[in-house]
């Protein structure tokens, strides 16, 4: 792991950094759209990220969002911690709504399927996939009060 992977990961748990993060997205995210994916804040820092691309559950239109991801075998774990906040993200309902999804990750565009983890197989990706990946999810479990964080397991579809 380089060292902005490991000062971001610090400054991750910083309430601050959440505030600061959720208005960097959008930029980001349309940085990466421009670029083709090559620009990115998050390649720069050096952490796993992938575009996830799912349709919106009342519009039915693609809606894209930049996620870090913990890398799983073959597939991606994403989590909906939406920054601490105690809703859940939309993308996390999109996907529950359709499950069918598109990621990009490391240049490649790959057709997934979502599934929702929960009880012991998520406590499990919690514990040794998804915290060592971004250590600052365990404190925005922490803000999200009563809200369970939700997980995803992306996997590849043929």
């Amino acid at each position: 792991m380089n060292p902005l992977s490991k000062l971001a990961q610090s400054l991750g748990k910083q309430e601050w950094f959440a505030s600061v993060g959720k208005k960097l997205v959008p930029a980001d995210l349309a940085v990466q759209e421009r670029t083709g994916g090559r620009v990115s804040l998050l390649r720069m820092v050096g952490l796993p990220y992938l575009v996830l691309t799912a349709t919106g559950r009342r519009s039915g239109r693609p809606r894209s969002v930049p996620l870090l991801y913990a890398p799983h075998g073959e597939d991606f774990v994403v989590v909906g911690s939406n920054w601490g906040q105690k809703n859940h993200p939309a993308w996390s309902a999109n996907l529950l709504a359709h499950p069918e999804a598109e990621v990009q990750a490391r240049g490649r565009r790959t057709s997934v399927r979502a599934r929702l983890v929960t009880g012991a197989e998520r406590d499990r990706l919690w514990r040794e996939v998804i915290t060592p990946t971004w250590p600052a999810y365990d404190s925005y479990a922490a803000r999200a009060g009563d809200r369970e964080i939700r997980v995803f397991v992306l996997s590849r579809r043929a």
